[in-house]
């Protein structure tokens, strides 16, 4: 089968593109794919075309409107001068005007009406990402109508979809999304090594927080306010991502509440997995998601997880059993990480257990297999 896929950034760093990655990759040895992405680590360049697309990164919404006029023009062009003629078009949510398959990751309309009001950013980023979030919702009925199939990674999803648009409902496969099990798991006194790099010791509660940007939806202010109603030196927090200028915002914000000494920002890392190694628990208080991969890939370093009952968190994080669920307040999310600081090293090790031995339904191999089989036309 011949497929065209679709997405901006189609690199591992990027969570929607990391999961074309890995379709792309598992499927290229039994399918011919072009990729057409502004970004693309291509993982078998003798097997997989790119064809790139020259658009900004940033802003995200000139991004979508540079793309979504671009890319059905360098599609044209390409199936014009190779001759070339696709079995199936895979897209990500509505980011282009045609395509068979819809691999959404996002309900922006369902977003906007019940959680914008909470985890919005004033200024000019904030009204950039407004922006965004309305260029999706704008074409998602006309796309969701059009498509024969919807590719979602969460139940919950599916069912934020069909509520909001009643029509997509026969049209939505769950696929989960995967996790890159062996390469998250720590090498032998890893924890112990970068404990030592960073400053960490023994007898302190090591939490991270990981997201690419977005912090305020991500929940980052509730965890920073749970800090503060703890007061308890022992806890050391390390926020990983973020471009420069949201890092510098959130410096500021830190020493004004005081937790200067508690919190340290360290930015985009090219590598999530030393933080992961080191620490004891990754909290991510969200508002919204629709499959958090940073929750697996912290259950798969071992870690202790507290979380919002979120999209595909719902299905996998089982309270008590192997995390944490809490509510979405500074209270509850410091409730849950005194539950962490309470527990015995007994009962610790029981939970990542229980832990390690679910993480393994949302192996790469599943992964690839059931998309495989999705395009065999089993699913």
């Amino acid at each position: 089968m011949r497929i065209a896929l679709f997405d901006y950034r189609v690199i591992p760093t990027n969570p929607t593109g990391g999961c074309n990655l890995r379709i792309a990759k598992g499927l290229s040895d039994s399918h011919e794919l072009t990729v057409f992405a502004v970004e693309f680590e291509n993982p078998a360049p003798g097997r997989i075309r790119w064809v790139r697309i020259p658009a900004p990164i940033r802003p995200l919404a000139l991004l979508f409107v540079v793309y979504y006029v671009l890319a059905p023009l360098y599609y044209w062009m390409h199936c014009l001068r190779n001759q070339a003629h696709f079995d199936a078009v895979l897209m990500v949510e509505s980011k282009i005007a045609f395509g068979d398959i819809s691999y959404a990751h996002f309900c922006h309309r369902a977003y906007l009406k019940n959680h914008w009001q909470q985890s919005k950013l004033g200024g000019a980023r904030g009204w950039l990402r407004w922006l965004d979030y309305n260029l999706h919702a704008f074409f998602e009925p006309w796309t969701y109508r059009r498509v024969k199939s919807i590719i979602v990674p969460s139940q919950g999803l599916a069912r934020e979809l069909q509520e909001e648009y009643p029509y997509t409902r026969g049209k939505i496969h769950v696929l989960p999304n995967p996790v890159d099990i062996d390469r998250m798991r720590p090498p032998e006194k890893a924890r112990e090594y970068f404990r030592q790099e960073f400053g960490i010791h023994e007898e302190d509660l090591f939490l991270v927080f990981t997201a690419l940007g977005q912090f305020e939806r991500k929940g980052l202010p509730l965890l920073l306010e749970a800090l503060t109603q703890l007061k308890n030196p022992r806890l050391k927090l390390f926020v990983v991502g973020g471009e420069a200028d949201l890092v510098s915002l959130y410096k500021e914000r830190i020493q004004q509440m005081g937790l200067e000494k508690q919190v340290t920002l360290v930015g985009m890392q090219k590598d999530v997995r030393p933080y992961l190694w080191a620490a004891d628990c990754f909290v991510l208080p969200s508002y919204y998601e629709v499959f958090p991969l940073v929750v697996l890939e912290a259950a798969a370093a071992g870690l202790l997880v507290v979380s919002t009952p979120l999209n595909g968190v719902e299905e996998f994080l089982k309270d008590g059993e192997n995390g944490i669920l809490v509510e979405r307040t500074a209270t509850d999310v410091a409730r849950g990480i005194s539950s962490i600081l309470a527990m015995t090293p007994p009962i610790r090790q029981s939970i990542q257990n229980q832990l390690q031995h679910d993480i393994k339904n949302y192996s790469t191999e599943n992964f690839v297999a059931t998309w495989s089989k999705f395009f065999e036309g089993g699913t």
